[in-house]
């Protein structure tokens, strides 16, 4: 159904317009306090989205979500032999 997904987060002057975003993605968080919701949306469409978004005039900054270019496997996921038996200890 959702290809690659990628996170928009747009600063806005005032949450009235919060509800207007919907029709750009999914609305997957909205904070109140900082004012400013977090849209998932296609990666194809990000780039186009992301400068249709900062043409509006309630709209303060659009940032880009990085997550989908970060690498999650990590290359020392081993725990060291004298931590593992530490651990143990306990039980």
């Amino acid at each position: 159904m959702f290809g690659a997904r990628q996170g928009i987060i747009v600063y806005l002057h005032t949450l009235k317009q919060a509800k207007m975003l919907r029709k750009f993605g999914n609305i997957h968080y909205v904070s109140k306090k900082l004012k400013y919701v977090v849209i998932y949306t296609n990666m194809e469409e990000v780039e186009a989205l992301s400068e249709k978004l900062r043409s509006y005039s309630f709209v303060k900054k659009v940032e880009l979500s990085y997550k989908p270019f970060l690498k999650m496997e990590y290359e020392n996921s081993k725990p060291d032999k004298a931590k593992e038996y530490d651990y143990k200890m306990g039980i």
